[in-house]
Parts: C-alpha cells; sequence; structure tokens
C-alpha cells in the first residue's frame, strides 16, 4: 500500500479553501498511483473553532471527495453534524465512493488551550474495518494518549493505525518534547499490536498557536519509516509491505497471546473496587 502523508495547514473556518487544497493533493496523488492519502484532524475546517463549529459542520460527505475516492482511498478530519443533532470531531475513510468508516473522537481534550468538551460530543465506540488494504483503524489525536483505544484496534484486527492530530508545539529547554512524546506513544502502540501507526500532524499558525508537523510512520518493529519536516507544509509517500507485518507477527507474540478473559475480569474488579 502506498500512502501518501498531507502535512497541511488549514485555513481556519474556510471550508471551499480547504477542500480546495485537499482536492488538489489528492489528484496528484492519483496521478503519481498512489493508494491512499491521508490529512490531519479537522483537516477540512482548521482546529480553534468555537463557536465557527455550528458554521462549518458537515452532514454530508462533500460529493468531490466520494468521486475522487473512487480512484483512491481518502481519510480526513471534519465536524460531523450526528443524526442526533450533535457535533463530533470525525475522521473519516473513504473509498469507492463511499463513507467506509467514520471514527468519532472519544476522548476529547479539556485542559490547558484545549475545550473540546465545550464543542463537541464524545464518540461512543472504537472499531477496526475492512477496506482494500487489509483492515485498518483510526484513532484521533488524544485518543491515542489512551492505551485502551490502540488495545481495542489491535485485538479487533487492525493491520495499520491510522492517527489524525493536530497536536499544538511545545517546547522545553530539551527541545520539541512533544516530538518524542509522540514517538514514544506510536512506537509502544506499533510494538504492542504488531502493525503499522501513520500519524499525520497538521501545521500552522491559529490564533497564536503553532502546530509543529512532523507527521511519521512507525513500522511493526517499532522502527520510524518516514518522518517528515517540522512546522512547515510536507507531503511524502510511504510504502506498507504486508510482508513485514506478517514476518513481526510470526516472531513475535506480543499481539498474538493476549489473555482478554484476564484483561477483562481485572477490570471489573478494579471497577467495583472503586
Amino acid at each position: 500500500m502506498n500512502v501518501f502523508l498531507a502535512q497541511t495547514k488549514p485555513c481556519l473556518g474556510n471550508v471551499e479553501k480547504n477542500l480546495k487544497g485537499m482536492v488538489e493533493i489528492i489528484k496528484a496523488q492519483i496521478e503519481k498511483g498512489s493508494d491512499l492519502v491521508i490529512f490531519p484532524e479537522l483537516s477540512l475546517t482548521g482546529y480553534l473553532l468555537e463557536d465557527l463549529v455550528f458554521d462549518v459542520a458537515i452532514e454530508n460527505v462533500p460529493k468531490i471527495l466520494l468521486d475522487l475516492s473512487k480512484e483512491i482511498s481518502i481519510i480526513f478530519g471534519a465536524v460531523e453534524l450526528g443524526e442526533d443533532l450533535y457535533h463530533y470531531n470525525t475522521a473519516y475513510y473513504l473509498e469507492d465512493g463511499q463513507v467506509k468508516h467514520k471514527h468519532r473522537k472519544v476522548y476529547l481534550p479539556t485542559y490547558g488551550l484545549f475545550d473540546e468538551g465545550r464543542y463537541f460530543k464524545e464518540g461512543d465506540r472504537i472499531r477496526a474495518f475492512n477496506t482494500k488494504f487489509g483492515r485498518v483503524g483510526m484513532l484521533i489525536c488524544e485518543d491515542a494518549f489512551h492505551q485502551s483505544s490502540s488495545y481495542i484496534l489491535g485485538q479487533d484486527g487492525a493491520e495499520t493505525i491510522f492517527i489524525l492530530t493536530n497536536s499544538p508545539t511545545r517546547t522545553t529547554n530539551n527541545g520539541l518534547e512533544i516530538n518524542d512524546l509522540w514517538e514514544s506513544i506510536c512506537k509502544s502502540i506499533a510494538v504492542g499490536n504488531s502493525c503499522n501507526v501513520v500519524m499525520v500532524n497538521r501545521v500552522g499558525i491559529e490564533d497564536g498557536v503553532s502546530f509543529w508537523g512532523g507527521s511519521f510512520v512507525v513500522l511493526p518493529s517499532g522502527a520510524i519509516e518516514k518522518k517528515l519536516n517540522l512546522l512547515v507544509e510536507d507531503g511524502a509517500v510511504v510504502i506498507l509491505d504486508r510482508k513485514e507485518l506478517i514476518k513481526v507477527r510470526f516472531a513475535s507474540g506480543s499481539s498474538k497471546n493476549e489473555k482478554i478473559d484476564l484483561l477483562l475480569s481485572e477490570l471489573i474488579r478494579i471497577k467495583k473496587s472503586r
């Protein structure tokens, strides 16, 4: 599977402009023969929307994206107006002209500069799904910081986990530590679940908040296969070879020998003790 990582700089609240930019990238990758293109979290709308959430929400995926997905699979993020008339931070997987799967962000950060819980409703499920490239799963930013999210996808058979993010720049005396943190988390996800991890972060500045980019791919071995530049729009194709995944799963029992019944009984015990 040839995956194009589209590290973009969405314009806050300008769906028309963002869609145009996405379409240009998608068409270019169709010409180059890529199999799938993945954009960051809320790539259609920008991130720090606040009251704009109401204005930019979509009930249906733009037709042009569905049409293009007949030639290339597409992962992107948008504000979804759900059937319950609440708003969700949603990742869409498009394939063969239809919405193959939606993941609604489960863990909404509401601390520091984040205030997602005020504007979005939490998703209530985490599920892997079948595609023409194998079984995959999607997470959105904060979801990945919770071990259970990727564990569920791994036990649900995901061969590749796609993570769409809007991670703000945080620097310390040791440099861009948020970059190191994300790499550590995704390496753990890849090794623990014997799967590929594709993390795509955005760049640009919104209301004084900078986003650092640095998108990357981690192989099931834990090795970083591709890493994009920091702080600038960037893009690259990475080839995910299923044979390499099979080799790792043959050599390692870390994911095939999970004791789910033990996990469930112990979690029930812990929950009862609280």
